[in-house]
């Protein structure tokens, strides 16, 4: 089988290194890619959103299934665009990928089917907005509607904050058109829980459950990020939480998109709290998520390339899936300034001592120059390690990541900590 994968990122990485493993694969090619990528795959010099040149590069090379790894093109209706065109493709169709498109949508959504989430005010109005926070109390979440990047997020402990939060959203348009509304969604406390699914139209099967690390820097402050680290599993999520959140969110959510008639078979991913009030859905996300792929990855057993291309079909029912009992944690190492601005270019040392000491490395923002790999983006690398048990995997990591350097490098070292404490 010829497999392309859509994406460049840290997420897009593990998904070839993954794919590579399977019997059935006989060549991967990934647009555009990255440096780290070489290795188990061709790189294609076509963008992510360029839905055109893609369909025809799956043509001319005869692709057997092509796997979407970022949102915006399944937002922009890349799975409709092959599909009418004969060509085998993993991901939601437009109408689904509406459900991480908007979060307006997908409150609606939620509302629709009884799932349970934070209550929350739409406006598409700055005016209204200031007026609201006039007569409400902080703390709040104020959420841009659109795709942000992960960064379209931001949490406000007083009025000066969501003042500014409403100013940078609508007014100074940071996030462009994903902030033309905004959802001002109360504050809830509580552990969160990233549980990614695979849906074929009919049947579903569940991935290991994981934590991200939102919060640049340690103990969970600093701005939003598309995510500073993450492990499993969670020793939060209990046979009775599990069985919650099955029965109130996850069951409902699948019959929800069986009415609305949402077709292609795809990632969906429940961003979960576990609030006071029991367990409420933060958002959906339609693709697997970044940097919770490079752990529930290296810890599924089963052919990743089997379960996506009978997805597909409408076949999940029939592959095995097998989720491994060890704990992984991944640590991002980001460019300094990010999520802000950072400069790139600058060259990553020791990547084969981290490799040496037992550790995945999942390339995210690099380049090649000269034949060096350097950085390119924000979030560089994500350095995932395996092990019996979170302690073992934690200890493991930080021995990789301290092998590896780049000018102005930074890293959380607190990722787990919470799941080694509720351990």
């Amino acid at each position: 089988m010829r497999v392309l994968v859509i994406g460049s990122g840290g997420r897009e990485h593990t998904l070839v290194w993954k794919i590579s493993k399977s019997p059935e694969v006989k060549k991967i090619y990934v647009a555009p890619g990255n440096a780290g990528m070489e290795i188990n795959a061709e790189l294609v010099s076509i963008k992510a959103e360029d839905s055109d040149d893609l369909l025809s590069f799956a043509k001319e090379k005869k692709i057997d299934l092509t796997v979407v790894g970022p949102e915006a093109p399944l937002v922009d209706g890349i799975v409709d665009k092959f599909t009418a065109e004969g060509q085998r493709i993993f991901g939601f169709s437009e109408s689904g990928a509406r459900l991480e498109g908007s979060k307006v949508w997908a409150k609606g959504f939620m509302e629709r089917y009884g799932i349970p989430t934070g209550n929350c005010s739409v406006f598409d109005d700055s005016s209204r907005a200031m007026d609201f926070l006039k007569n409400n109390d902080p703390p709040y979440v104020i959420k841009a509607d659109g795709l942000a990047a992960g960064k379209g997020v931001i949490i406000c402990n007083n009025d000066d904050e969501a003042r500014a939060a409403v100013n940078r959203i609508m007014m100074k348009k940071e996030f462009g058109e994903a902030g033309k509304r905004i959802i001002i969604e109360e504050f809830l406390t509580g552990q969160e829980i990233s549980i990614m699914t695979v849906f074929d139209g009919k049947d579903y099967r569940l991935f290991i459950p994981s934590q991200d690390h939102k919060r640049a820097y340690d103990g969970d402050n600093g701005p939003n990020t598309g995510g500073m680290g993450a492990y499993a599993p969670l020793p939060v999520y209990t046979e009775e939480l599990r069985r919650k959140v099955q029965k109130e969110i996850i069951e409902p959510t699948f019959n929800g998109i069986k009415r609305e008639n949402i077709k292609g078979a795809g990632i969906l991913y429940f961003g979960i709290i576990n609030s006071v009030d029991g367990p409420k859905v933060l958002e959906y996300n339609c693709r697997f998520g970044d940097p919770e792929t490079q752990v529930v990855l290296p810890l599924f057993e089963s052919d990743l390339f089997e379960v996506m291309f009978e997805a597909t079909k409408g076949n999940l029912g029939s592959v095995d899936f097998q989720n491994s009992s060890d704990a992984a944690v991944c640590v991002v190492l980001a460019s300094g300034g990010y999520p802000g601005s950072y400069k790139k270019g600058y060259r990553i040392k020791g990547l084969d001592k981290a490799i040496e000491t037992g550790c995945l490395v999942f390339h995210a923002g690099t380049g090649k120059k000269n034949d060096k790999i350097i950085t390119s983006g924000g979030r560089v690398l994500g350095v995932t390690a395996v092990a019996p048990n979170l302690e073992e995997s934690l200890m493991k990591v930080y021995e990789g990541v301290d092998q590896i350097s780049f000018t102005d490098a930074f890293s959380r070292r607190d990722i787990a900590m919470k799941g080694v404490i509720n351990g």
